[in-house]
C-alpha cells in the first residue's frame, strides 16, 4: 500500500497522462484490497479524488460508479485479464471510456438541472412576490427543503420560511412530506432527475 501511495503522490515515478493513471491506481488499489469490506467504493473515490488532485475536475462530481455498475461484467474480466495475460491497454480504454461516459452523462444532467432551475426561477417568479435567487438556490441544494433551511439561507424568519414553503407545496410547485415532527418540502422533478442517472 505504500508503494501505491508514492505512485499516487510522487509525479517523478510515473510522468504520464492522469486519466491512464488512474486507471492504474485503481487497478493495483483493486489488487491489494487492503479493506474487508468497501474496498470498491473507497477506490472509486480515490478515482475522483485523484483526478481533483491532477486539476482535471473542479468537483467531485464524476460518479464513475453508475459505469462500473452498468458494466459490472466487463469491470471484472478486464481487471482479471490484467492479472493473468498483463492486458493491460484493455483495462486502460475500458476506465477511460467509463470517464468519457460518465462525464457526458453528467454534462447532461447538469444542463437538464440549469433547465429546470430557469422553470422555477419562471414560475415563482411570475406568481409570488416572494421571489429570491436565494429562494431558488435553496430549492435546488437538495432534492428537499426544510424550515430551518430557507431561515439560514434568505435570512427569514421562520413563520415566512413556513409560509413561503406552504405556498410553493399549495401550488404543486414543492410536495410537502411530514416526517417525525418535521415537514420536508420536496422538489420532485429535481429528485426524478437524480434518481435517474
Amino acid at each position: 500500500m505504500a508503494n501505491l501511495e508514492e505512485y499516487i503522490n510522487d509525479p517523478k515515478i510515473c510522468d504520464i497522462d492522469p486519466l491512464i493513471k488512474m486507471a492504474i491506481i485503481h487497478y493495483q488499489f483493486e489488487s491489494i484490497h487492503p479493506f474487508y469490506d468497501g474496498n470498491g467504493r473507497t477506490g472509486r473515490i480515490i478515482n475522483v479524488l485523484y483526478l481533483i488532485n491532477q486539476k482535471l475536475l473542479n468537483l467531485p462530481i464524476l460518479y464513475l460508479s453508475s459505469y462500473i455498475i452498468k458494466h459490472k461484467n466487463d469491470y471484472y474480466q478486464h481487471l482479471q485479464k490484467v492479472r493473468v495475460e498483463a492486458s493491460w491497454e484493455d483495462w486502460i480504454l475500458f476506465m477511460v471510456k467509463g470517464v468519457e461516459e460518465t462525464a457526458r452523462e453528467t454534462i447532461a444532467l447538469v444542463l437538464k438541472i440549469k433547465a429546470l432551475m430557469l422553470e422555477f426561477k419562471h414560475k415563482i417568479r411570475a406568481n409570488y412576490k416572494f421571489y429570491s435567487q436565494d429562494l431558488l438556490n435553496n430549492l435546488f441544494k437538495h432534492p428537499y427543503t426544510k424550515i430551518e433551511f430557507v431561515v439560514n439561507d434568505l435570512g427569514v424568519t421562520r413563520v415566512t420560511a413556513a409560509n413561503y414553503l406552504n405556498k410553493l407545496a399549495k401550488d404543486n410547485i414543492l410536495k410537502k412530506e411530514k416526517l417525525g415532527t418535521g415537514n420536508y418540502y420536496i422538489n420532485e422533478k429535481l429528485f426524478e432527475l437524480l434518481i435517474r442517472r
